[in-house]
């Protein structure tokens, strides 16, 4: 039966307090600390990102405070709420939860842990970790940018990642590019652009490393490209602009600190970051994979192929892709599947064998779902989805408790779909008055 979540939406949506507190020896991470704790840090981190409602996460919880414990001192372990601050976790690619990321003596590439999920594992992964930074410092190697004090107290005068644009070169760099653009207008005399000057060349490294060079840091001279500063309205020194593709440019109103800007430049990375994966549901992986990684999982089951064709279908995954796209932050897994291919999952979600197609989005910790009421289109499906994400709407859990069995298929090709060659009978051989005259 179905019930209306009201005054417990709670229950199925609502995440819980962080897994971590004061008295661990988990450092708890956040956007406000991570660069002074972590990147401007000479130790070794273990970091993990975790969702307060994951499984997998509260599993590993005793086992992250055990290994704290034993690295304290030694190695530091910290934790990072990436369901609440979820910009710094898509700073660092977190798709799933939980990921851990050992940031060793280049804390600008961060590598993924890959091992077990004990304390043992863990404090084994770490040390051999640290003896690969102690042995690089002993041969002289620093691994590169090490933790940003040297350019802060050199001060930074390292431009190579700062952009110089022109009145000649500004349209074809900037206007239609699919990069987020910030843009400082300066004149040489400015004193305030001279003291921004060492924190924009040390932010647009760090922008450049961390967003892979989407989102770009550049300098106008506006006394010399005099075009470009009419066109803007440039009026005093430094003005700093925001550009991104199909949008007026905005000013940017934030600190002047390479923290400032860099926390601003991540924003708008996680703005523009690619929406999450469609996937098919080709395997029990794939499913438990993604419903397990993902607070929620949004299921559509598509009408069969016979049904819709190639352009029907593509047609619908279009619309899917819309709405990964525009519920992208909200770190939501995404799968579909053909009618009839998963049975077993069409039933236990109350669809099997008609209105399609269909919608569902589940709670695999809870093993709880919501089905679409409304139309299949961006319309309908954005209504669902904003209901979900503000904790209303009706829920009934999955039928049998647990996901149902599911069949391995073969992937979508593409294309349209085939009826099965049938066998050609041959009647010549048949009395077809004979075979009546039985059957009456």
């Amino acid at each position: 039966l179905l019930f209306v979540l009201g005054t417990v939406s709670c229950t199925f949506f609502l995440a819980v307090n962080g897994l971590y507190s004061a008295s661990d020896d988990v450092i708890e991470l956040t956007p406000t600390n991570f660069n002074k704790e972590v990147i401007q840090s000479e130790s070794l981190w273990l970091v993990e990102f975790y969702a307060p409602w994951c499984g997998h996460c509260q599993r590993l919880t005793p086992e992250w405070k055990k290994a704290a414990t034993a690295l304290k001192g030694v190695v530091k372990v910290g934790a990072v709420d990436a369901d609440k601050h979820q910009s710094l976790g898509g700073q660092y690619g977190v798709r799933g939860f939980p990921t851990i990321k050992i940031f060793g003596a280049n804390k600008n590439k961060a590598e993924d842990y890959q091992g077990g999920r004990t304390s043992d594992a863990i404090v084994d992964a770490a040390l051999s970790a640290l003896r690969s930074l102690v042995k690089d410092r002993l041969s002289g190697r620093s691994g590169g940018y090490s933790s940003g004090k040297q350019s802060r107290e050199s001060g930074g005068g390292d431009k190579k990642d700062v952009i110089e644009l022109t009145d000649d070169s500004f349209d074809k760099n900037v206007i239609n590019s699919d990069d987020v653009w910030m843009v400082e207008f300066y004149a040489p005399w400015c004193g305030h652009c001279k003291n921004l000057e060492p924190e924009w060349a040390a932010a647009a490294t760090e922008v450049k490393e961390q967003t892979k060079g989407k989102v770009k840091l550049a300098a106008v001279d506006a006394t010399v490209n005099q075009m470009l500063a009419g066109r803007y309205g440039i009026r005093g020194f430094p003005t700093i602009k925001i550009f991104q593709k199909g949008e007026d440019p905005v000013d940017y109103d934030g600190g002047r600190t390479r923290s400032d800007i860099i926390a601003r430049a991540l924003d708008l990375f996680s703005d523009n970051a690619p929406p999450p994966e469609l996937l098919e549901i080709i395997s029990e992986d794939v499913l438990k994979g993604t419903c397990d990684a993902h607070q929620l999982c949004i299921i559509s089951v598509l009408p069969h192929i016979l049904d819709t064709g190639a352009s029907g279908r593509n047609s619908y995954l279009d619309v899917m892709l819309k709405m990964a796209e525009k519920y992208k932050k909200k770190m939501w897994g995404w799968l579909w599947t053909e009618a009839g291919a998963q049975s077993d999952l069409e039933s236990s979600l109350g669809i099997g064998g008609f209105g399609y197609p269909a919608m569902a989005a589940i709670n695999a910790r809870k093993m709880k779902f919501a089905l679409l009421k409304g139309s299949f289109s961006e319309q309908g499906i954005n209504e669902f989805l904003r209901e979900l994400s503000v904790g209303r709407g009706s829920t009934a859990p999955v039928g049998g408790g647990a996901f149902p069995k599911i069949h391995s298929v073969e992937p979508w090709d593409g294309k349209d779909g085939e009826l099965p060659v049938e066998d050609d009978i041959d009647l010549s051989d048949v009395d077809l008055d004979d075979w009546d005259k039985d059957e009456l």
